[in-house]
């Protein structure tokens, strides 16, 4: 479930958080994920590293592949949350 703040959460899971910023309208759907400090940002269409802070090579490998299986997911709440 998507919740409606200022950067809503469209999934967790495990330690990662899945969620966008409101105000990333103008951008192409893409999704950003933390853990504690480390933050990424992968373009969704297709799944595509934009840049990436704190991650490891192999842990940053490993969140691609969950954006990789949850990529529908995410553009159909990107979609969602910014046709209101």
């Amino acid at each position: 479930m998507l919740d409606s703040g200022v950067s809503p959460t469209v999934r967790r899971i495990g330690p990662y958080r899945f969620f966008f910023y409101a105000s990333d309208l103008g951008e192409p759907p893409h999704i950003h994920v933390e853990r504690d400090r480390a933050v990424v940002k992968f373009w969704l269409a297709p799944v595509n590293l934009e840049r990436s802070w704190g991650f490891s090579a192999s842990e940053l490998r490993k969140v691609e592949e969950l954006v990789e299986a949850n990529a529908t997911e995410f553009v159909e709440a990107w979609h969602e949350f910014f046709r209101r």
